[in-house]
Parts: structure tokens; C-alpha cells; sequence
């Protein structure tokens, strides 16, 4: 999908914050409110808008430890891939999965409560990951940035 002008500020409007009424997000971006919404459902159908969440405070939510862990499978086949995607996608302490080169073959954003909980973790359920040889575990210490908007402003008009 080519994304214009008003897309990429309706874009990044939602971005900031995605609890704008259609009327307020047409007003900020210079658009009646009919074009905007039906600007916003193209979006969301073309799956460019993937949802709408709230963005919580990991610590004040008891979740307080995020884990990067580098894993290397055995052999590389699709049906092992697949098996290891599924398995992935059903652990909701994996908040991000990611392909990768390098060192590892996949690299994941794991968040727990706290260590004893990644113990748990890694034994109950990374170690058991199909085709999994390897796994290494960097522990973020103090967040400098986190996931936010995407950098709209380089994408070409």
C-alpha cells in the first residue's frame, strides 16, 4: 500500500496516541471527519493498522525482568521452523520473536516477574523448544528506550 501525506500523519497521530476520537484526529491532521475515518479503515483493513493497545509499565505490573535470549536450533528445516514458531507464539512471556543472523538463529524479548521466574521459565518451557541447541540470556539492566513509534518521516511520499 503507497501511503500519502495525510496517511503517514494519521499514522503518526495514532502513534502518539491512539485513544483519539475520529474528530480529534481529523482536526489535527486537516481533514472532515468522513475522509479521515474512512482514511483510518483502509489502514486498519490493508492491515497497516494492526490494533490499538495500551502501553503498560512493566514494573507497576509486576513484570519487572525482560530477558534477550539468543537461541540456536539444530538442523534448519520448515517443519521445524514452523514447530519452533508455534511453540514461540504460545509462550505470553515472549513479547517479541525475531529471526535472526548472527550468533543466534532467533533472538526473543522474554519478560518475567523476576529471576526465579526465568529459572522456571527457561526449564519449563525454552529448554523444551523444539530444535533448540543453545540459548543465551542477556538481562536488561536499566531501559534507555523503549519500543515506541515507528520513524514515519522517512518513508517516501
Amino acid at each position: 500500500m503507497k501511503l500519502d501525506a495525510y496517511d503517514r500523519k494519521i499514522l503518526a497521530a495514532l502513534q502518539r496516541n491512539g485513544r483519539l476520537s475520529n474528530v480529534e484526529l481529523a482536526e489535527e491532521i486537516g481533514l472532515s471527519a468522513s475522509p479521515c475515518l474512512r482514511r483510518v479503515r483502509m489502514l486498519e483493513e490493508a492491515g497497516v493498522i494492526r490494533g490499538y493497545q495500551a502501553n503498560l509499565d512493566r514494573d507497576e505490573v509486576g513484570l519487572g525482568l525482560t530477558v534477550f535470549v539468543g537461541v540456536k536450533v539444530e538442523r534448519h528445516n520448515e517443519e521445524r521452523a514452523e514447530a519452533f514458531y508455534a511453540a514461540v507464539t504460545a509462550l505470553p512471556e515472549v513479547v517479541s520473536a525475531f529471526l535472526v543472523s548472527g550468533e543466534s538463529d532467533f533472538l526473543l524479548q522474554v519478560v518475567v516477574p523476576d529471576l526465579r521466574a526465568y529459572d522456571r521459565f527457561v526449564s519449563a518451557h525454552l529448554l523444551k523448544l523444539p530444535g533448540v541447541s543453545d540459548i543465551r540470556s542477556n538481562f536488561a539492566i536499566h531501559t534507555v528506550k523503549a519500543p515506541g513509534a515507528l520513524p514515519l518521516g522517512h518513508l517516501p511520499l
